[in-house]
C-alpha cells in the first residue's frame, strides 16, 4: 500500500491498525496537506455489519466540530477500498505517554479538562462514544487533546449497532451497564473518563481480573484502591472527582465538575 495513490491520496506510511481499521499517513494531492486514512480491513469488506459500523463512525465524528475531537474530511470507496479521510494527529496516545513517562497532577488536569470538553460537545449532539480509553485519545506536540475512533458511537435516535455474542467496547474501560450489555447513554462515557483519570494518576487500571468474567465482577462490584496508594500528594478534590465519575449507580447522573 505504501506509495500507492487512492483517489487523490498518496499513501506515505502505516500508522497502526486495530480490529476495525488500518490507518495510514497520506498526502492529499488536491489540497496539499497531510491526512490520516483509515481503511476497512480486507477481511471485513464483505461484512455488511462492519461496513455499516465504518460508515457510522464517519457520520458520528463528522457531526462534531470541536478542537478536542478529530476532524473527519470524507468517507469514500475507490476500487473496492473503503476509507475515511481524517485529520492527521502529530502526537502520541495517552496510553503511550503513561507508559513512557506518566504525568504530573497539573498535566493530568489540563488533559482531563480537554477530554471533558470534547465529550461534552459530543453529548450535546446526542452522541455517546462508547469506547473511551487511553488508546483512543491523542495528545499533540502542542498539548492539545484529540478524541478519536467513533466507530462504536451511539447516535441519539439511530438503531444501535451490535455484534452477535459479544459486547461492543473495551472491557477494562466499560461502565457497569455497558459491561453487562445494558443500554447506555452519555453517563457511560463519563464512567470511562473516570477510568482514564485513574489510569493517568496511578499508572494502573482501577478494575482488574485474570479473565473477562473477573474484570466484569470488579467493574460491577469493587471499589478501586485510593489514588494515594499509587501516587503521593494527590489533592483531596481530585480523589472526590474520581470517586464521583466512577460511581456505580447508573440511575445517578455522573458529571465532571472540572
Amino acid at each position: 500500500m505504501i506509495g500507492k495513490t487512492i483517489s487523490h491520496y498518496k499513501i506515505l506510511e502505516k500508522l497502526g491498525e486495530g480490529g476495525m481499521g488500518i490507518v495510514y499517513k497520506a498526502q492529499d494531492t488536491k489540497l496539499d496537506r497531510i491526512v490520516a486514512l483509515k481503511f476497512l480491513p480486507e477481511h471485513l469488506l464483505c461484512d455488511e455489519e462492519a461496513k455499516k459500523r465504518f460508515v457510522h463512525e464517519a457520520k458520528a465524528a463528522s457531526a462534531l466540530n470541536h478542537p478536542n475531537i478529530t476532524t473527519i474530511y470524507e468517507i469514500n470507496e475507490v476500487e473496492g477500498e473503503c476509507f475515511i479521510s481524517m485529520e492527521y494527529i502529530d502526537g502520541k496516545s495517552i496510553k503511550k505517554l503513561i507508559e513512557e513517562k506518566g504525568f504530573s497532577i497539573e498535566g493530568i488536569l489540563k488533559i482531563a479538562i480537554q477530554i471533558a470538553e470534547g465529550l461534552s460537545a459530543a453529548h450535546k449532539k446526542g452522541i455517546t462514544h462508547r469506547d473511551i480509553k487511553t488508546d483512543n485519545i491523542m495528545l499533540t506536540e502542542e498539548e492539545v487533546v484529540k478524541i478519536m475512533d467513533f466507530g462504536l458511537a451511539k447516535l441519539k435516535g439511530v438503531t444501535k449497532l451490535t455484534r452477535t455474542g459479544s459486547t461492543l467496547g473495551t472491557l477494562q474501560y466499560m461502565s457497569p451497564e455497558q459491561s453487562q450489555g445494558i443500554e447506555v447513554d452519555h453517563r457511560s462515557d463519563i464512567f470511562s473518563f473516570g477510568v482514564i483519570l485513574y489510569e493517568m494518576i496511578t499508572g494502573q487500571l482501577p478494575f482488574k481480573g485474570e479473565h473477562e468474567a473477573s474484570v466484569i465482577y470488579s467493574i460491577v462490584n469493587e471499589t478501586p484502591e485510593p489514588l494515594a496508594r499509587y501516587k503521593a500528594n494527590v489533592p483531596e478534590g481530585l480523589q472526590r472527582i474520581v470517586d464521583k465519575v466512577l460511581k456505580k449507580d447508573h440511575l445517578k447522573i455522573r458529571f465532571c465538575p472540572l
